[in-house]
């Protein structure tokens, strides 16, 4: 017998096999385990769901009757060609390149433009709502258009809506937000900021630190944004002349064969000189094209002081 079958007779038969455990614990893992941690991390991994309404950034939207601001003869964006939307393309390129830093004069803040004139009743609103209709048709460019006549504010009144809180009741609230008063537009690229509440202390809530920290935020926060305010007419109020130094440029509406030179030049002394300042002639025949335009606006730089005293 060798010894291998020496060794096999002598192992009994009743003796049981040694288990094998693992070295690291003395239990062997319960049933499933590995799968529970999974399933457990699987939950605390997983994101939350998306809100389905996000949060809108302003508290208020209205719709813009088009056909009602085509019957006022304004600027309705639709596919149709028109007189109107002409001339405004001439108003708002000069406008918006000295915005993107491309034009003869550099200026601080220049996507914030001042319209405004000499005098009531010239067009100064009605010059402002229909650039900033044009300035919104642009691909690139949003617009916010303010009603900072807060004396007598008229944006809402031409949009037909009611105006609600605005510009004046941010300036005396800290609690409310730029979100709380603007509103919406039908009108993908335009935002309406209103002239809020009436104050006596209107002038002096312009010229404020928290009015020029607005201004610098409303300019600063959208690369893309343009910012138009409506502004008093500078010959009757102080609050122009507080405007015109938030302004990075300036558009004054000149009525045609109405308005003295005297007065746009009076005007124009209570500015800053070094400013940019354009001119909107309104109601003035054009020369070119005049058979296709007919009447309407042109806008150039400059203007001769040194002229006799007579109509623009």
């Amino acid at each position: 017998m060798s010894i291998i079958e020496k060794a096999m007779r002598g192992r009994s038969p009743q003796q049981p096999r040694e288990e094998l455990t693992p070295a690291s614990s003395s239990n062997p893992p319960a049933p499933h385990a590995l799968g529970s941690v999974i399933e457990r991390a699987a939950v605390i991994t997983k994101p939350e769901p998306l809100p389905v309404n996000p949060p809108k950034r302003t508290q208020r939207s209205v719709v813009l009757d088009f056909e009602r601001l085509r019957a006022m003869g304004m600027l309705v964006p639709d596919a149709r060609r028109s007189q109107i939307k002409e001339e405004y393309r001439h108003i708002k390129r000069p406008l918006l390149m000295n915005a993107a830093g491309k034009g003869a004069t550099l200026a601080e803040h220049a996507n914030l433009i001042m319209v405004t004139s000499s005098r009531p009743g010239e067009g100064k609103t009605f010059t402002a709502c229909n650039l900033a209709l044009s300035i919104a048709a642009e691909r690139d460019r949003t617009v916010l258009l303010v009603d900072a006549d807060v004396i007598k504010p008229s944006i809402a009144k031409t949009f037909g809506f009611e105006a609600g809180q605005g510009l004046v009741d941010l300036l005396i609230d800290e609690q409310l937000e730029l979100a709380d008063v603007l509103v919406d537009t039908n009108v993908p690229s335009l935002t309406v900021l209103p002239a809020g509440s009436t104050h006596h202390l209107s002038t002096e809530l312009l010229a404020s630190e928290n009015m020029a920290k607005l201004a610098a935020e409303m300019s600063s926060r959208y690369s893309d944004r343009i910012i138009i305010f409506d502004s008093p007419p500078l010959l009757v109020t102080t609050e122009a002349s507080v405007l015109a130094t938030l302004a990075g440029q300036i558009a004054m509406v000149v009525e045609a064969s109405r308005t003295h030179q005297s007065q746009v030049q009076e005007a124009l002394a209570l500015l800053d000189p070094n400013q940019i300042v354009g001119f909107v002639l309104n109601k003035a025949q054009r020369i070119l094209g005049a058979d296709y335009y007919g009447y309407g606006y042109g806008y150039q730089y400059g203007f001769n002081r040194d002229e006799r005293d007579s109509d623009v």
